[in-house]
């Protein structure tokens, strides 16, 4: 894949000579400092042209457009990570690019159509809904990069152009390799991304086109054996590679790639107060799971043990699961501008979940032959519809879908935002799912025997309502979910079993009901130079057993100062961040499964994280310094991502993002 993405990388690069004379140069003195103005120094030649900010767009496939912002806020800093997101509600674990744990359940998407799987894997691999489109001025380019932990470092280079106004070509790569400070839990990861966007220039016809590439590579150490060793006061143990963990060899590594083409076609010659237009989607894709451990057996002290039970082989163990998507929806859309958008489609979705095997388990009582297929494809066919409308203060999205083969899967989707004025935004969100399992629930083959099923669990049905108070004072958000017939993993030893520090890991169907409320509140103080901004989430879980499993509370408290230095030009801000979550049981990660799986038997939480960071912005170029977790050192040791997962220790970041216009 790293070659592929050089040589495409270099093609890109010959395009963007041979086309970037013909665009109109800017003046290449960028100043920052007057971004509302023009983001060119406004000191130029009377006749030049003065590309404005609002020039460089960036949108999605819903029309959500944002304009490109090299400016220094709080936000910025929340962002500045792995993921390159607010992770508010996340827990990373100790080593940059392994999974998350997560603390905020409502950050959970829905789909209801079935998925791979292996859900842990996903948290860095970017989906077809959350890839961005652009249309600019001139040539943007972004350079992130950020410092890892042990060896290795993150970066993220982005570069777009318009070689006419009606045609954008984007190409990104993302790349991690960080060592980690426990033994075997290295990280490598990359994501290409490349993308095309084209409008005729009556718009009659839209087209939005990207492909990616990812693979994400984790060396898998399963946890550290002796907590007790890691929580004590012992300085031998600050070495962290003393601390002995469960696999020393075992690595997981999902790769896949898809290409994805969205457009659309006006009947109408030109745009009128009614439109009509022929819609399609396109979107085909494969992803690979695939988990080696060369050493099968694992030591706990002197203790020789079976992790995972028993296995068909005792070495070089190597699991493969396949899965491909191909999915078409062809619509049809009526356009009024006083009623609004009509919307109605069909859509085909076919796939297959794969392995290379058919095994078959023969109980030695019975005779009874336990058969697990080979593999599982669905064929799915749906009807839906959706309206929009957007006039004045008001928007909004209704959107309701349904098969017409034999699979019972529904979704509605109701969405409102009202704008009170200018500063208060009101909006409401109504969601009924009826979902198809996770294909990774029905079907699983592995080289250890407890990990092999094929079942055939009941569709999970999901209701959620959210509503949101937006305003520059306080923005507050409530979630409220149903969940019926919800799957979750489970560990499934025996205490026997546990006692010899074995794991088995089943999918399981909870056949009550689920609620689950939560209120955030964010708000932000601010007086002179200081400002305090505060992130609160509260969560309440009502359930028979305990399946669901969230933290009460969840705080991110941030005090900072901000100040320009050197006649403005250098943007300062400093301070330190407080994050804090109660204690509860947390999911334990599994990763043969690649998956999180509930447990009953240690909490994590209870522990304070302060962070100190000082950051700065010189004309379009933010950097980052970070100390992350500077309490570890003065506290005890008992801050946990996952059981048997510690957090991480004191560590020291430094990162910038770097963007040019030209």
């Amino acid at each position: 894949m790293r070659h592929l993405t050089r040589i495409l990388f270099f093609l890109f690069l010959g395009l963007f000579t041979s086309v970037v004379c013909s665009q109109e140069k800017p003046n290449s003195n960028f100043d920052m400092r007057d971004t509302h103005k023009s983001i060119y120094d406004t000191v130029k030649k009377a006749e030049s042209k003065i590309a404005k900010i609002d020039q460089y767009q960036i949108y999605t496939l819903e029309h959500d457009t944002i304009i490109a912002d090299t400016s220094l806020t709080i936000q910025k800093l929340y962002k500045q990570n792995y993921l390159r997101k607010d992770t508010f509600g996340l827990l990373p674990f100790a080593n940059i690019g392994q999974t998350y744990n997560t603390l905020n359940y409502g950050l959970t998407s829905f789909d209801p159509y079935p998925e791979f799987g292996f859900k842990a894997k996903h948290f860095n691999f970017l989906e077809a809904n959350q890839i961005q489109y652009y249309k600019v001025a001139t040539p943007f380019t972004e350079l992130f990069f950020n410092t890892s932990i042990g060896k290795g470092q993150n970066v993220d280079s982005f570069l777009t152009l318009n070689t006419s106004e009606n045609l954008n070509f984007s190409i990104a790569y993302r790349g991690l390799r960080s060592e980690g400070k426990y033994i075997n839990s290295l990280t490598s990861t990359g994501n290409f991304r490349f993308t095309a966007s084209y409008q005729t220039k009556n718009k009659r016809y839209i087209l939005n086109y990207h492909m990616t590439y990812q693979d994400i590579l984790n060396e898998e150490n399963g946890g550290i054996t002796t907590p007790e060793n890691f929580e004590s006061d012992d300085p031998d143990y600050n070495n962290r590679q003393r601390l002995q963990v469960y696999l020393t060899d075992a690595r997981s590594f999902l790769k896949g790639r898809r290409f994805f083409i969205d457009h659309a076609f006006r009947v109408n010659r030109e745009s009128a107060n009614n439109n009509l237009f022929v819609t399609h989607q396109f979107n085909y894709e494969n992803k690979d799971f695939e988990y080696t451990q060369p050493t099968v057996v694992s030591t706990v002290g002197t203790t020789q043990v079976l992790r995972f039970g028993e296995p068909y082989v005792y070495s070089n163990i190597n699991d493969q699961t396949h899965f491909n998507k191909l999915y078409n929806k062809f619509g049809l859309a009526y356009e009024n501008v006083l009623l609004g958008k009509f919307y109605f489609y069909v859509d085909d979705f076919r796939s297959n979940y794969y392995y290379n095997r058919v095994i078959i388990n023969t109980d030695p009582v019975t005779g009874v032959q336990d058969i697990i297929p080979s593999n599982m494809s669905q064929n799915i066919n749906n009807l839906g519809g959706q309206y929009e409308y957007q006039k004045d203060r008001w928007k909004g999205r209704f959107l309701y879908s349904r098969s017409i083969t034999n699979q019972s899967l529904s979704n509605l989707d109701a969405f409102v935002n009202y704008h009170v004025n200018d500063k208060i935004q009101l909006e409401a969100q109504y969601q009924n799912i009826n979902k198809l399992p996770n294909f990774n629930y029905n079907l699983f083959q592995s080289s250890f025997l407890e990990y092999n099923w094929s079942n055939n669990f009941k569709n999970e049905k999901i209701n959620s309502l959210q509503v949101s108070v937006l305003n520059p004072w306080l923005s507050l958000s409530a979630q409220y979910t149903i969940l019926n017939d919800h799957l979750y993993f489970f560990d499934a030893a025996t205490d026997e079993e546990k006692a010899n520090y074995t794991q088995i890991i089943k999918p399981a169907q909870y056949n009550n009901a689920i609620n689950y409320l939560s209120v955030k509140a964010a708000k932000e103080f601010v007086l002179g130079h200081f400002a305090l901004d505060n992130n609160v989430l509260y969560q309440n879980v009502q359930q028979t057993d305990l399946v669901l499993n969230v933290p009460e509370f969840v705080t991110r408290n941030t005090f900072y100062y901000t100040n320009y230095l050197f006649k403005k030009a250098l943007y300062l801000q400093t301070g330190i961040t407080f994050n804090y979550f109660t204690s509860y049981f947390g999911n334990n990660y599994n990763p043969v499964l690649g998956e999180f799986f509930v447990q009953q038997d240690k909490k994590i939480g209870n522990y304070t994280n302060f962070d100190f960071f000082i950051n700065a912005r010189i004309r379009q170029t933010r950097l980052f310094f970070k100390i992350e977790h500077f309490d570890a050192a003065l506290g005890a040791n008992n801050y946990y991502s996952a059981p048997d997962n510690p957090y991480r220790d004191l560590t020291i970041r430094f990162g910038l993002v770097w963007n040019f216009f030209q």
